[in-house]
């Protein structure tokens, strides 16, 4: 696959001036609740996001913790649907809401993933987006049992792809 052929999301502006960006992934050979583990089971997200708990409860407290770049996440879950939909804010404290929605459903190939990810107006929505690019693929190589390092060209090219959807 060329790096041409990397997937990418779509990414538009709202009319209140936040961006949001819409990223889908089909996993070949696994199931929903497969994914889902990967999602909410504080074990697995390690492996392909950072450290974290979720409480799987409407209200419930969001906790993920980058500990490389001093990012702490403290959030509540939105939005609950057990192995079919998660919500939450990408923020903390009195930070604008980042909102985060990872909705999940089985097909013939495999397990499809549709993540949306809305930035405040004044944000990079790229970076964004391109950031989760990244932990998608990850999440990927996580589900075979081949965890990655976070892959920073795969970033760096989603990024310009993302930057040019916006006429950046």
């Amino acid at each position: 696959m060329s790096t041409d052929e990397l997937p990418t999301g779509t990414l538009h502006t709202l009319p209140d001036g936040r961006h949001e960006g819409t990223l889908t992934r089909t996993f070949p050979g696994h199931s929903g609740r497969a994914v889902w583990g990967m999602l909410t089971e504080q074990d697995k997200m390690a492996q392909w996001l950072a450290p974290g708990q979720i409480a799987l409860t409407q209200g419930g407290a969001v906790k993920i913790d980058f500990a490389d770049s001093g990012i702490v996440i403290e959030s509540t879950v939105l939005e609950l649907v057990p192995e079919q939909l998660l919500a939450y804010s990408w923020s903390s404290g009195s930070e604008p809401e980042r909102p985060l929605r990872w909705a999940l459903s089985d097909t013939a190939d495999g397990a499809r993933l549709v993540l949306t990810v809305t930035v405040p107006a004044g944000e990079d929505p790229a970076k964004a987006c391109a950031g989760f690019e990244g932990h998608l693929d990850m999440l990927a190589a996580a589900l075979e049992g081949v965890p990655i390092k976070f892959p920073f060209e795969r970033f760096l090219q989603a990024r310009a792809a993302y930057n040019q959807q916006l006429g950046h």
